[in-house]
């Protein structure tokens, strides 16, 4: 039998299980996936905690993930854009994509380019989307200064990349560790913490256009102290700054998509776009994998393999 990740109740990564679980059976429009690589992303860790319990209830026994890459093993009837054996990236919004095998709505996939690697597609659904909603948003351009908070991790990874390719200039908060990375694709690192504002300044002599928030804690605050427009500040998590400070909140939801997905995948296969991936770990290790995205220091990606 196939194996998925489970939990029965809110909790911490205690409650993961892998337990065997029946083949799932693709219906009408869907096709049965053989997961190679599934990407994990700290909003599922909310989620499972029950931090978004009103906005998002789990349904128990839930599943985990979203992300996925791999190779059809079975059409439903009516689907006739893919063929048994084809190599797609997609996702799913029934959180089951932790899992050796998944059904899939057939619209949500898009093949796999060759020069994209089990992992970046696996992992790319989420963060990517989110990245590109998010610089969307802002609507950064030639002449444009960009502030990106968590510019290391696996949405801001993806988000600084993005909108350094509209033509702007893109300032990347992180850790120093994480410094030689941004440098290296053309993305200015200053480092966070204590004196953050002053540093952007001096980083951005001609002030700031646009800001983009990928980790909350303030985030939002700063954009508005260093002069953005509440219009042209994008967060992803910071949702009571939403509400007060009126400034946007455009994500995963709003890049969800087989095109979205494909537009991304092919700037990965013609090396335009990287999808950083700081660690691998097998489909067993689920818990370990959670704990070490739930400390939030990592570089880009962290993907399971079933």
């Amino acid at each position: 039998m196939p194996q998925a990740v489970r939990y029965e109740e809110y909790g911490g990564i205690d409650v993961l299980r892998v337990v065997e679980v029946e083949r799932p059976v693709p219906g009408p429009g869907q096709v049965l996936v053989a997961v190679k690589a599934a990407g994990i992303n700290p909003g599922e860790a909310a989620v499972r905690e029950g931090v978004f319990a009103e906005r998002w209830p789990s349904t128990f026994p839930s599943g985990q993930g979203s992300d996925l890459a791999g190779v059809i093993e079975e059409l439903g009837p009516d689907v006739e854009a893919f063929a048994a054996g084809d190599e797609v990236i997609g996702f799913t919004h029934e959180r089951a994509s932790q899992a050796e095998l998944v059904v899939v709505e057939a619209a949500d996939l898009t093949r796999r380019p060759e020069g994209v690697s089990w992992e970046a597609a696996g992992s790319l659904f989420v963060a990517g989307t989110t990245a590109w909603a998010a610089v969307r948003a802002v609507a950064p351009g030639e002449g444009d200064t960009v502030v990106v908070s968590g510019a290391a991790g696996g949405v801001g990874s993806l988000a600084v990349q993005l909108a350094r390719r509209t033509g702007a200039t893109v300032i990347g908060l992180a850790s120093p560790a994480n410094h030689e990375w941004l440098a290296a694709h053309d993305v200015v690192p200053v480092a966070y913490g204590e004196g953050v504002a002053d540093r952007v300044r001096a980083a951005a002599p001609d002030g700031v256009d646009a800001f983009i928030d990928t980790y909350g804690d303030g985030y939002v605050e700063l954009a508005l102290e260093l002069g953005v427009a509440p219009e042209r500040v994008n967060t992803i998590i910071d949702f009571p700054a939403v509400e007060k400070h009126g400034v946007k909140a455009e994500g995963n939801m709003d890049g969800a998509s087989a095109e979205v997905l494909a537009e991304l995948a092919a700037l990965i296969a013609d090396g335009r776009l990287e999808v950083p991936i700081t660690r691998v770990y097998a489909l067993a290790d689920v818990r370990a994998a959670y704990e070490e995205v739930e400390r939030r220091h990592a570089r880009g990606k962290i993907v399971l393999r079933p």
